[in-house]
């Protein structure tokens, strides 16, 4: 997973277009294609950093789950209907979650 940020985005197309244009000559810098694989080592590894983050947080949503099972199965009566609410609430979070982790993994 790459991400960019938006000055990124602008820099790798300005050198794609140079270089582009640099290609019709047939005299491509190599500096340019340095500087755009920087640009998409940077990309990488901010990428890389952001889907862990979205792992933790799904891992921790997974946990407050079982947490909010846990509760709503030794409530009291009076407190199941909290317990409910709560575990539905996790649950929600969850299947966001996942949703997340799924769209960075495409």
């Amino acid at each position: 997973m790459e991400v960019y940020t938006p000055a990124e985005k602008r820099e790798r197309a300005r050198l794609f277009r140079k270089g582009f244009r640099q290609a019709l000559a047939d005299c491509v810098d190599p500096k340019l294609e340095k500087a755009i694989e920087r640009i998409d080592e940077r990309a990488r590894a901010r990428g890389a950093q952001e889907f862990e983050a979205l792992l933790k947080v799904q891992a921790d949503a997974r946990q407050t789950l079982a947490n909010a099972k846990a509760a709503e199965r030794t409530a009291r009566r009076e407190d199941r209907a909290a317990a409910r609410q709560a575990r539905k609430q996790a649950e929600d979070h969850v299947r966001r979650a996942e949703r997340a982790v799924a769209r960075a993994e495409r």
